[in-house]
């Protein structure tokens, strides 16, 4: 599948909420394996579609756990909990980091590429990742929830 190009900020459809998908079909399953591939080809661990120029609720997570990757589409957060604080960065923000809070528990309804509905719950990491993503639907970027801009020798730290 193509690797798409990503957008970079300040394009605007990054900060633009997102139209939901109504059409559940091969073109969905195309995009949906295009998002994953360009997710891989530039290292990320979560893409949304407004980060390939499209304005529909369509975003992918792939943490390399046992979950694999995780179709959100026309997702909705029906509960949260908790709070952690870690570092994050964004592929339409390269080489910039910053320290931001989030739950640490989400539940989310949200969609597959069939149009099935389906209830996910995560933690940790992968709930950080979830809920970044689901900000770029709504057009939030996570510079807006940065709460300490970080340097290499910051991630580092974070990292051992």
């Amino acid at each position: 599948m193509p690797v798409r190009e990503i957008v970079m900020f300040p394009a605007d459809v990054l900060e633009q909420p997102c139209k939901e998908v109504t059409t559940f079909d091969r073109k969905l399953s195309k995009l949906l394996a295009d998002m994953y591939d360009t997710m891989i080809e530039n290292d990320g661990v979560g893409l949304a579609a407004p980060q390939i120029g499209i304005s529909e609720k369509i975003a992918i997570v792939d943490i390399d756990d046992q979950n694999g990757t995780i179709e959100l589409i026309n997702p909705v957060i029906l509960d949260k909990q908790g709070v952690q604080t870690g570092p994050e960065g964004c592929l339409s923000f390269p080489g910039l980091y910053g320290e931001v809070s989030r739950a640490n528990y989400v539940k989310v309804r949200t969609y597959n590429r069939r149009g099935k509905v389906r209830t996910l719950e995560a933690e940790g990491f992968l709930a950080r990742a979830i809920q970044h993503e689901i900000d770029h639907l709504e057009g939030v970027l996570f510079t807006s929830k940065v709460e300490k801009y970080l340097d290499a020798e910051d991630l580092e730290s974070t990292e051992g």
